[in-house]
Formats: C-alpha cells, sequence, structure tokens
C-alpha cells in the first residue's frame, strides 16, 4: 500500500457534482487549518507534493481527491476554524463538507488530525458528534509529534485522550517530518477500509 508510484492526483470538487465517480472506498482527512492534512498525506503517499501544502491557513478550499494504487481515494478536506479566513467562505464550505460526509456512500473513514500541541477545541468535540450522529467512522490521529519530546508526547496524549472521551481510545500518533507512526496508521486504514 505504500507504492507512491500508483499515487496521483484525481481531481478537485468545489462542488458535489465534481466527486470522483470511481467507485472506490474513500478516506477523508479532516482537521483544523494547518494541523498537516496535506503533509500526512504526502508521507502516506511517499511523495514530497502530491498533495500541496500552505503555510497560509484557510488556503483550501476545496476537496482534494487522490488515487491510491487503484485501491482507495483519500480525500484532503478544508480546514476549519481559522479566524482569518472570511465567514462567508467558511459558511460556504460547510454544505459542500457535509454533503460529503452525509451523502458519499464511499466514504469508509474519516480522519480527524489533531495537533498535539493544541488544546482539543469545541468545533473539534463538535465534529466528532456529528459523525457519530450521521454513523460516519472517525479515526483521531494526533500530529506534528516529532516537535515534542517523548515524555511532552506522553504528557499531551493523556490530555488528549481525556478531553476526547470515547472518540479517544483508539487515537493514532504521527509524524508527517520523520515518518514516525506512519505504518501504524497504514494498519489502521487497511483493518477499516480495506
Amino acid at each position: 500500500m505504500n507504492k507512491s508510484s500508483q499515487s496521483i492526483f484525481a481531481g478537485t470538487a468545489a462542488d458535489p457534482s465534481q466527486f470522483p465517480r470511481e467507485g472506490l472506498p474513500e478516506v477523508a482527512f479532516a482537521g483544523r487549518s494547518n494541523v498537516g492534512k496535506s503533509s500526512l498525506i504526502n508521507a502516506l503517499l511517499n511523495r514530497r507534493s502530491l498533495a500541496r501544502t500552505s503555510k497560509t491557513p484557510g488556503k483550501t478550499r476545496a476537496i482534494q481527491f487522490f488515487r491510491v494504487n487503484d485501491d482507495l481515494l483519500f480525500a484532503d478536506l478544508p480546514g476549519y476554524g481559522f479566524a482569518r479566513v472570511a465567514r462567508t467562505l467558511r459558511e460556504d464550505w460547510g454544505p459542500l463538507i457535509e454533503e460529503y460526509l452525509t451523502e458519499r456512500d464511499r466514504l469508509k473513514l474519516l480522519i480527524l488530525l489533531l495537533d498535539i500541541r493544541r488544546d482539543v477545541t469545541p468545533d473539534d468535540l463538535a465534529l466528532l458528534e456529528w459523525l457519530a450522529l450521521k454513523g460516519v467512522p472517525a479515526l483521531v490521529v494526533l500530529t506534528k509529534i516529532d516537535t515534542l519530546s517523548r515524555t511532552q508526547q506522553t504528557a499531551r496524549e493523556r490530555i488528549i485522550r481525556s478531553a476526547l472521551g470515547q472518540a479517544g481510545e483508539s487515537l493514532l500518533m504521527v509524524s508527517a517530518r520523520t515518518g514516525a507512526g506512519k505504518n501504524n496508521l497504514w494498519g489502521a486504514i487497511r483493518r477499516r477500509v480495506l
């Protein structure tokens, strides 16, 4: 599953009519702006810049799709919760994302990325609660673990698990920069999707 040569950009959807029609199972990546969604997708696919990254929070305004070895699609969802993004733009994203998450029968897993250095926000908890109500399977993954010592990672993991409650039971930790935890995440994707 880690063969990057078979991973390609499959398209952008700014509206539901542009969603891929391939019929492959899909894994969506969600989280706050600049949590590392695109960087993690690149790391999982062993590609440097397949998913475009940006230093400007809120830059991605559509869903980006990536075909993985003709086995599945990754969906890079726009980040949420960045205050400087115009309110009307944030509101425009809502219907697109809601339709994708509720109407997309090919969506098999949503991976919610949280920056290990940041506290869980009401937006994070609301998304997890909403996903549970809609029956969308979710997995929480802590990113940017390479920025903390092991002792700090353990302390932050404990705090975040506590804040997440039941949603934090199957929590994973990864670093897009070093690749730490990447194989564990691939294992979770395989078990839940393929």
